[in-house]
């Protein structure tokens, strides 16, 4: 699994839930994968282990994966991926918004107004 912290993003656990959601939702990880454990990912990452506690919360609460004490964390069996061709489509936009300046919320506001 790659996940990468930049200064830009937001906060680290913000952006380790985004591309871990963005990895169960474009199916990089399937449904019963295992993610590495808190210790392991925070390591990797070089965060508080707090930091990836927070995002792997919050990715439970929405439903994205499960967690158990002694059995770790894995991808929701209610997760579900977008199409290949969904995903694509997804990628040229955010291509396309970033070329043209706009920032996350404005390409939303574009497939809202498409929608």
């Amino acid at each position: 699994m790659i996940i990468e912290i930049t200064p830009a993003g937001g906060s680290p656990a913000e952006q380790i839930h985004d591309q871990i959601a963005g990895l169960i939702t474009t199916g990089a990880l399937a449904r019963g994968d295992r993610l590495p454990s808190v210790r392991q990912l925070a390591t990797d990452l070089q965060v508080a282990p707090g930091t990836v506690a927070k995002a792997y919360r919050a990715l439970e609460a929405s439903g994205l994966i499960v967690s158990r004490t002694g059995s770790g964390s894995r991808v929701s069996d209610q997760a579900s991926p977008v199409s290949p061709a969904v995903a694509r489509a997804a990628r040229r936009l955010a291509s396309s918004s970033r070329e043209d300046g706009l920032d996350l919320d404005a390409a939303i506001r574009v497939l809202r107004a498409v929608w």
